[in-house]
């Protein structure tokens, strides 16, 4: 909804992954003076269409829709982005189809690096419930001690230091120094932040974080790239999901 540059370069991105893939996606680009009950109204269409697998809802939403609303009316079952109660639900317990795209990019990079995260410190920089939370849980599901951090921590630096595995998820840029990681920690810099002079950066000063971090992922790259493959992953698991019942 709305003409947001960054929302339009996110969607393009997952189209040009969609075809990639062989998924068939359907774009739905609406005016920013869209209603409510025009954006629901359409997400009831795609709900009942036995052809669509997946929903998402590009965010963020203009600001006279409740974003609440709007996620909680799509079917748990093609709920892609995971952020249905349901799903957050289940991905409490650990019982769970969906995952969110961005931790769970994160988990599949862990993975893939060959780092065990069991019985590590991992500390996760804030507390979203779009990336800060369900990645804590994830994290914690693969027996990680963790620690979420947010605004009202008290001794930051401290508690990163501490951390085996270090999650940036802040929104800030270059906001976690290289003097706040722990010699030889795997680093996760989730943000992305676009600089005055138009070049992208991550919540970890890169250039001081590398020579202390015996693992760290860059930005651009890293963990962007991860979050729309994700974004595949659980859309074929949706067809799945949504096959059988």
């Amino acid at each position: 909804m709305g003409d947001d540059p960054a929302s339009r370069v996110y969607v393009n991105n997952k189209k040009k992954a969609c075809e990639y893939c062989g998924i068939l996606s359907e774009e739905y680009a609406l005016p920013y003076e869209t209603t409510q009950e025009e954006v629901i109204d359409l997400i009831k269409t795609l709900n009942s269409r036995s052809d669509i697998s997946g929903i998402l809802c590009q965010l963020p939403v203009p600001k006279h829709i409740d974003e609440e609303a709007i996620i909680n009316a799509i079917a748990p079952n093609k709920d892609v982005d995971a952020f249905h109660p349901v799903n957050v639900g289940k991905i409490m317990v650990g019982n769970y189809d969906f995952v969110p795209c961005t931790p769970a990019g994160v988990m599949e990079l862990i993975k893939e690096s060959g780092i065990d995260v069991s019985g590590k410190e991992c500390v996760v920089v804030g507390r979203s419930n779009i990336v800060g939370k369900p990645q804590a849980m994830l994290l914690l599901h693969k027996n990680g001690t963790v620690t979420i951090c947010h605004s009202r921590t008290k001794d930051l630096s401290k508690k990163t230091k501490n951390a085996d595995i270090l999650v940036a998820a802040v929104g800030i840029p270059n906001f976690i120094k290289g003097d706040m990681i722990k010699e030889g920690a795997v680093v996760i810099d989730v943000g992305i932040n676009r600089m005055e002079d138009g070049t992208l950066c991550g919540d970890v000063e890169f250039d001081t974080a590398k020579d202390v971090a015996g693992a760290i992922t860059p930005v651009p790259g890293g963990v962007g790239p991860m979050t729309i493959a994700m974004l595949m992953k659980n859309t074929v698991k949706a067809a799945s999901v949504n096959k059988t019942k």
